[in-house]
């Protein structure tokens, strides 16, 4: 599927870097790691719509990363 000569695979790579650009606005700190999640979740999606695994392995293994990093952070107990 192409609208505007880009493809569906495109489309999900934008809509990652948007996500991930728009949480660097936020304030909050918990909302900036959400929306940084969701963009993490569409580049590793991003990532497997790759032609090939050896192409979107680096996506996928980055993103994954910073997904991990991002629920961690979200779930430990608050410091005092």
């Amino acid at each position: 599927m192409e609208l505007f000569g880009i493809t569906g695979i495109e489309y999900v790579g934008y809509l990652a870097s948007f996500m991930v650009l728009l949480s660097f606005t936020m304030k909050d700190v918990k909302r900036l790691r959400l929306v940084n999640m969701s963009g993490c979740v569409l580049f590793i999606i991003y990532g497997f719509l790759m032609p090939t695994l050896r192409i979107g392995l680096p996506i996928i293994i980055a993103n994954a990363a910073i997904l991990m990093v991002n629920i961690y952070y979200l779930i430990r107990p608050a410091k005092q």
